[in-house]
């Protein structure tokens, strides 16, 4: 990947799909044993949706912005480079799970495993996002973040 070419990187969330498809296929094989059978079918919807959603992240640093998304862009965030001052691979710990979640770290944006990266922001604040590859998205952004720093005029 040469120095001015976007990161782009999407993970699956595979147990997260598995999960949600093996509950929908248990609810559509017990439809009629639960009465009224329409709560089987909006917990199936529930669960499609979520599959939907929450079945990838996806990382992207393009245009002095690093951007992440879930599934099809429904829930999204998107941070200017010159906000972030550090970047760092983290191990979460296992009950933090996934999806997002507000653990004593920050913000956690998460659809597999336990690595991430922490990005500190200029505010003080962090917030981590969950990736197969932490430490291709660390050298990149650090990367980007020293390039703009050269830019910057005195």
């Amino acid at each position: 990947m040469g120095q001015s070419d976007p990161y782009k990187h999407r993970q699956t969330g595979t147990l997260i799909i598995y999960m949600m498809s093996i509950l929908s296929l248990v609810l559509i094989l017990s439809i009629g044993m639960i009465e009224p059978w329409y709560y089987t079918l909006s917990f199936i919807v529930v669960l499609v949706l979520v599959a939907i959603i929450f079945g990838s992240l996806t990382v992207e640093v393009r245009d002095e912005k690093l951007r992440f998304w879930f599934g099809p862009g429904i829930i999204r965030k998107s941070y200017d480079l010159q906000e972030i001052t550090s970047a760092t691979v983290v191990k979460n710990h296992w009950y933090y799970g996934w999806g997002i979640r507000l653990t004593p770290s920050g913000w956690l944006y998460n659809v597999s495993g336990w690595m991430a990266v922490e990005l500190t922001l200029v505010s003080g604040k962090s917030l981590r996002i969950g990736t197969d590859e932490p430490h291709v998205l660390v050298a990149y952004v650090q990367s980007e973040i020293q390039k703009l720093k050269r830019q910057a005029p005195v």
